[in-house]
């Protein structure tokens, strides 16, 4: 194939050859970038406990309990022969409801042991006082992967999708002892419900602005839209200490509450929850089972087969145990040179920007001063914790019972120990995301940003790499994180993670018209699978151009910065290719840009871009200065 110019395709010019021989796994959706950075990852720790389950050689009494849910997922005749029976006793649960004032009765059960119910609680740092936790209150999930896909502009989409869905369905309650004539009931009405919740429920666009899920109510009148619901009893048996507000995260499902839920539609609640149940515990009872429902979100995504049992086994472990195996990753895996080297490129990044705010040209100095505050209290969680959290050593795994039954259990201490944060302070050096996993954040409530050591690898970051690779990959992806404590939501939240309006009005002013150039960027650009929403990626892309400005500041105070070399590895860290049905997904519900347009939109904004290439105006990768967009 001919590989475009650079000064016409970044992306393309960098990643090309491998792209066009690169194959897509059958079991993922994807492959490069950070997904073959996962993969690599998952196969490192796939071959640690298929090791340690053969030899028993563990002194981590935590990892021992990871291992053994590992094993007892491994063990396919024992869970064949089982059935679905270790899953009876929940559907009897479900199905057996009477009325309204049964479930009731049986709330506290179903908050605790994560049965579904039309509304969800959640136990979360306070928006307003992030020393404090808050009682959240959530909407019910949809069938669909977001409430947008049953609006009238995406029939189309539902109408390719929910046959898929259905016929997930059908086979799993075919599996139950339900009659035939009950299992298409239990379909109508479970679909039935589900459009009603979609009414109200909030999209993956709204979500974005994650600052307008903060509602505080009082209790007494958020117990009032929760008729016939007994909120009031649930919250007094859950939370036995005083307090006033609950939050509304969703306020308009909550003001149609009764709508969506009473004596009424009450049936369809009960064949909604026996469904969802269903579909969300098959993958603990037989591989069949596991198959089948898991087999509409493999279809979302173009994936041809589920995880092989070893795999589904390996994951698992990790869902319930992730902080404990991102220790033990952590330790094992990633050195103490390479610990001391990301620290120390992280500090001078923190610096750079601290610089770029000290200049920046529609800020006034009060809002400046603020910003570099927030700057300089800024946590920094890089590679892997110390210690893991003393939930862990509480936890129970019992290889006489049943996966299921272990899952459920494990399922439900966390929960208690959730609810059980309420009125305690917030421990702040708790980590958001363990060591083995491939990501990064920034977390608004606690002003901290996150690196796990999974991600501190090449192309993203290597002591073998230059400095300049260095800050075209990891560089750009740790100021990224930090660019979230100044986009259109992080800037609304103080140096202490309080929700809390630092800015002037007319700083806010200048901050939202440059925000709107962004999202005219991005906005309508038709791909092969679909056309971008920029308003609904605009805080991802306001982090990439602001990530991007301080790596370069950086760059600028180096004696041999290489500016080809880091926008070339800019361009390497977003190579993904992707099933198209991924694709399409990911343009509903990912509020990144497309790999294709990270890689070769944000550097078009920078002169350095242009000097290093010798970008000119015939090029398809230039833009005209007067649409070039730098916030920070």
């Amino acid at each position: 194939m001919d590989t475009p110019r650079i000064q016409d395709d970044l992306y393309e010019h960098v990643n090309g050859e491998w792209l066009s021989k690169a194959v897509i796994p059958d079991d993922k959706p994807c492959a490069g970038g950070f997904s073959e950075l996962a993969r690599e990852g998952e196969e490192l720790l796939m071959k640690e406990f298929r090791e340690l389950a053969a030899s028993g050689n563990l002194d981590d009494a935590n990892m021992k309990k990871a291992v053994s849910l590992y094993r007892l997922c491994l063990d396919e005749k024992r869970r064949a022969e089982d059935g679905i029976s270790p899953a009876q006793d929940m559907l009897d649960t479900i199905d057996s409801l009477k009325d309204i004032d049964d479930l009731n009765a049986h709330l506290v059960q179903f908050v605790e042991e994560g049965y579904p119910l039309p509304f969800k609680m959640t136990v979360e740092t306070d928006f307003k006082d992030s020393s404090s936790y808050g009682i959240a209150l959530w909407g019910a999930p949809v069938f669909l992967p977001d409430s947008n896909y049953y609006k009238d502009e995406m029939a189309e989409q539902k109408k390719q999708l929910m046959p898929l869905f259905v016929g997930m369905a059908e086979k799993l309650l075919a599996k139950t002892k339900l009659s035939e004539a009950d299992q298409a009931l239990y379909i109508k009405d479970a679909l039935a419900f589900d459009e009603l919740i979609a009414k109200y429920v909030k999209s993956q666009e709204e979500w974005a602005d994650y600052v307008a899920a903060y509602n505080p109510i009082h209790k007494e009148k958020a117990a009032a839209f929760f008729k016939p619901v007994d909120l009031t009893g649930l919250l007094g048996v859950l939370f036995p200490i005083p307090f006033e507000n609950v939050i509304f995260t969703e306020p308009r499902y909550f003001e149609h509450f009764s709508e969506v839920f009473n004596e009424e539609t009450f049936t369809l609640y009960k064949h909604w929850a026996y469904l969802s149940a269903l579909i969300d515990v098959s993958s603990t009872l037989t591989e069949e089972m596991r198959d089948i429902g898991s087999s509409f979100g493999r279809a979302l995504s173009g994936v041809a087969v589920m995880p092989s049992l070893e795999k589904q086994s390996y994951n698992l472990a990790s869902f319930f145990f992730s902080d404990v195996i991102g220790l033990y990753y952590g330790r094992k895996f990633f050195g103490e040179a390479a610990k001391k080297d990301i620290t120390e490129l992280v500090q001078s990044i923190i610096e750079a920007w601290k610089d770029r705010v000290r200049k920046n040209a529609f800020l006034s100095d009060s809002t400046k001063d603020k910003a570099i505050l927030k700057l300089g209290t800024m946590k920094l969680k890089l590679a892997y914790p110390d210690k893991t959290d003393a939930l862990y050593d509480t936890l129970v795994v019992d290889e006489s019972l049943t996966l299921f039954k272990n899952c459920q259990r494990l399922k439900k201490a966390k929960k208690i120990d959730e609810l059980k944060k309420f009125g305690t302070k917030v421990d702040h050096s708790k980590w958001d995301m363990p060591g083995h996993m491939v990501n990064a954040c920034y977390n608004p409530a606690s002003n901290d940003i996150t690196f796990p050591a999974a991600i501190l690898q090449a192309p993203f970051y290597s002591i073998k790499q230059t400095r300049s690779e260095n800050l075209g990959g990891i560089g750009c992806v740790i100021a990224h994180e930090i660019s979230h404590a100044f986009d259109n939501n992080g800037a609304q939240f103080d140096e202490n993670g309080n929700l809390n309006n630092w800015w002037t009005d007319e700083d806010m002013a200048n901050f939202k018209a440059q925000t709107l150039a962004m999202v005219e960027q991005f906005d309508g650009i038709e791909l092969p699978w679909g056309k971008v929403n920029g308003e609904f990626i605009v805080s991802e892309n306001i982090a990439d151009n602001g990530g991007m400005a301080a790596s370069l500041q950086v760059m600028h105070g180096m004696k041999d910065a290489d500016y080809k070399a880091f926008f070339m590895n800019w361009g390497r860290i977003w190579c993904q290719k992707a099933k198209v049905e991924y694709d399409k997904l990911l343009l509903s519900i990912d509020v990144h840009a497309p790999h294709v347009l990270r890689a070769n939109i944000t550097p078009r904004n920078f002169n350095e871009w242009y000097t290093a290439f010798d970008v000119k105006e015939s090029d398809k990768m230039y833009l005209p200065p007067e649409k070039r967009v730098v916030i920070w």
